[in-house]
């Protein structure tokens, strides 16, 4: 009996590859706002695979990034920005540290690699962009809009997010909201002469953590977070306005802005700052999928693509994303970017023709 070899991995879809690169691109401090200080090593990353290079000036100083190998049919995608602080990247083994490793230079990394074992199959036509400014205002995914004529023969999108390589379901929406109050100053000695605004906007915030959490079961619970408190001018003063900054994940037909209003105290006063409605993402046949907690430039990268059709997924875990332990593993970016090859495979090969 023949034993028939078992096929070689390519190069680009190894730890040690995918690890040399995470490990050179996290080495320049990108946290929103300085995403070009990326742009030499990027550059040079795209070059040494064969890509044609455009840049797209989204602000002074700061440029999305699209590559391309030949007439795109699929696009990758994910961000170019870190959070602050910048921590430099510590190899050890299989295990490399520092900010960006996971979100997102390793989502860079295990996406050029797949492009790269899906060249050397013979299949052609990708693109490849790189976003300013997710981590705040996703300004980098508006002006992609522009780009918008560019992939009209793309088929779908990925977009590397750290999913522990799940594809996720959709992804909540993202709403900011302002809680004001206000009362009347007095001196603290003389508090009947007053009216504090700080009472009121407490009891209100207690009010709202009284209030029983919905979940969906493709989505997860929605949940909110008091972000900012401020309040008052001095201690010895009764405080005159008192605000409070609120970050929803909402659910679809969400109750939440309603139940906020008709809770709020007489002197308190509501003000969405910012709204991202949630997304169900379509759900690709073989492929595990799961809900995540965190918000994405996927929802603008579908309407880049005809059909909108996109899937969230890359390798890294979020739970150490934006921590002082950010990390990955060699053998996760594999297993990544491996993922990566098999889900474009399959979204080319079901794309309507």
């Amino acid at each position: 009996m023949t034993l028939t070899p078992a096929p070689e991995v390519p190069a680009f879809l190894q730890p040690s590859w995918l690890l040399d690169r995470t490990e050179a691109l996290c080495r320049a401090d990108t946290t929103t706002g300085r995403e070009d200080h990326g742009l030499p090593i990027l550059r040079g990353l795209l070059r040494e695979l064969g890509a044609a290079i455009e840049l797209q000036e989204v602000a002074p100083g700061r440029h999305n990034v699209l590559a391309t190998w030949g007439v795109p049919r699929l696009l990758f995608s994910t961000h170019l920005d870190t959070v602050p602080p910048f921590l430099p990247p510590r190899r050890d083994g299989d295990l490399l540290r520092g900010r960006g490793t996971c979100d997102a230079k390793g989502q860079i990394a295990a996406q050029l690699g797949a492009i790269q074992a899906l060249l050397q199959k013979g299949l052609g036509g990708f693109a490849w962009l790189g976003l300013v400014g997710e981590e705040t205002d996703s300004i980098g995914a508006v002006a992609a809009a522009d780009l918008q004529p560019r992939l009209q023969t793309c088929v779908a999108a990925i977009n590397g997010e750290p999913t522990e390589n799940l594809l996720a379901t959709g992804q909540r929406g993202a709403l900011q909201l302002e809680l004001s109050t206000r009362g009347v100053a007095a001196h603290s000695g003389t508090p009947e002469r007053g009216r504090s605004a700080l009472w009121p906007l407490l009891d209100w915030l207690q009010a709202l953590r009284a209030l029983p959490a919905r979940t969906d079961l493709e989505l997860g619970p929605e949940v909110w977070n008091l972000g900012t408190l401020h309040g008052g001018s001095a201690p010895n003063v009764v405080p005159a306005a008192a605000e409070a900054v609120l970050f929803v994940r909402t659910l679809p037909d969400s109750q939440f802005l309603a139940d906020l209003q008709r809770l709020a105290p007489p002197e308190g006063t509501v003000k969405q700052l910012s709204y991202t409605p949630p997304e169900r993402f379509p759900q690709v046949p073989g492929f595990p999928h799961a809900a995540v907690p965190f918000g994405s430039d996927a929802p603008r990268l579908r309407r880049l693509v005809p059909g909108q059709r996109v899937a969230l997924c890359g390798p890294g875990s979020i739970e150490v994303a934006h921590t002082l332990d950010e990390h990955i593993t060699g053998s996760d970016l594999a297993a990544g970017a491996t993922r990566l090859v098999a889900l474009a495979e399959t979204l080319l090969r079901s794309a309507p023709r």
